[in-house]
């Protein structure tokens, strides 16, 4: 699983969500979505023996290269266009919740504000993608 998520905080919490599940989940986490799209690029680049990721959580509002950009590119590339997408953000606006699913999106769901009820939301989102969790084949 990939977190893009520019926030230690929010790192730090979502994180622990993960670690709280049932299910082993390898996390990798990218500080912007500059550094998440030179990390895929680089790692995923035709001769990797890496599987891709399961399923990518991408926070909205970063510095640089917004979350809307990285999606937008993510599905535009014939290598990660398959790869759910799950936005993860405080954005609660309908503008934003369209758009991330016009830009094909899998899912968008509002940060919670409190870690009981993200510990709960990652084990809801978990379950839902456990068909794909264990890595899609490039």
């Amino acid at each position: 699983m990939y977190l893009v998520e520019d926030d230690p905080g929010d790192q730090k919490l979502i994180k622990s969500a993960l670690a709280a599940q049932e299910e082993h989940i390898d996390l990798y986490i990218a500080d912007s979505a500059e550094e998440a799209l030179k990390h895929l690029e680089y790692t995923y680049d035709g001769k990797s023996q890496h599987p891709l990721p399961s399923l990518i959580l991408l926070d909205l509002n970063m510095p640089g290269m917004g979350g809307k950009e990285l999606l937008k590119w993510l599905k535009a590339n014939e290598k990660f266009k398959n790869i759910p997408v799950v936005v993860l953000t405080t954005s609660d606006s309908e503008a934003d919740i369209n758009e991330c699913y016009k830009l094909h999106a899998a899912g968008y769901i509002q940060k919670p504000g409190n870690v009981q009820e993200l510990k709960m939301i990652m084990k809801q989102t978990i379950k839902y993608w456990s068909s794909n969790l264990f890595f899609i084949k490039s």
